[in-house]
């Protein structure tokens, strides 16, 4: 299970207490904060696994406290938000921002432990990815000019042959070229590089 806290962000003290309240006894360790600028001044990533934010709250409103944690922060952790109005409009720029869930209140009690239970879920396998990520980025870094030269054409399918001719090296160079690539990359083959490299393409 994920250790991290649920972070609720609510202007309404009793809404505060009650769903500190709901989700301390299914297990879940709660964060409480009665503005978006209480948690601005105290957010830490380490400790939150999930965002569960009122919508409509003064002078940052939800949706512009989610805003400013992504553009702040290099990994936001998922946000389910809350509101006492259907809004159809909000729910879409919510979603559209990342949000995991847009729920109307009064909510299901059951729903909303579902939902947040699915967010912390989601915030392990991110997480996850985003350290695979940073450890790919970091071996490329290792990698001299001439190995990202060399990777670039492996990547094409060239064989050694065809890369000794583009680079005007000899085979023998292009072997032990090919060699750290793979041990850098901490690979076993093209194939592998390259299902490795798709991931760079997509976003963490």
């Amino acid at each position: 299970m994920n250790p991290r806290s649920v972070a609720i962000v609510d202007d309404d003290e009793a809404v505060r207490d009650a769903l500190s309240w709901l989700f301390s006894s299914k297990g879940l360790p709660t964060l409480s904060f009665a503005s978006g600028e209480a948690l601005l001044a105290a957010f830490d990533v380490e400790r939150i696994g999930c965002l569960v934010l009122d919508v409509r709250m003064a002078p940052i409103n939800g949706l512009a406290l989610f805003e400013k944690l992504l553009a702040s922060q290099p990994y936001c952790p998922p946000a389910i938000f809350l509101t006492g109005h259907a809004d159809v409009p909000l729910a879409v720029s919510a979603l559209k921002m990342g949000a995991v869930d847009f729920l109307e209140k009064p909510f299901d009690d059951v729903v909303l432990i579902e939902r947040v239970e699915a967010a912390l879920e989601r915030d392990v396998s991110a997480r996850a990815a985003l350290a695979s990520r940073h450890q790919l980025e970091a071996q490329l870094r290792q990698l001299t000019e001439r190995e990202r030269e060399v990777m670039a054409l492996i990547l094409d399918g060239k064989l050694n042959k065809q890369i000794a001719e583009a680079l005007d090296i000899s085979i023998k160079t292009v072997e032990v070229h090919r060699a750290r690539v793979l041990e850098k990359m901490a690979v076993k083959s093209a194939v592998e590089l390259a299902g490795r490299l798709s991931s760079l393409r997509q976003e963490p």
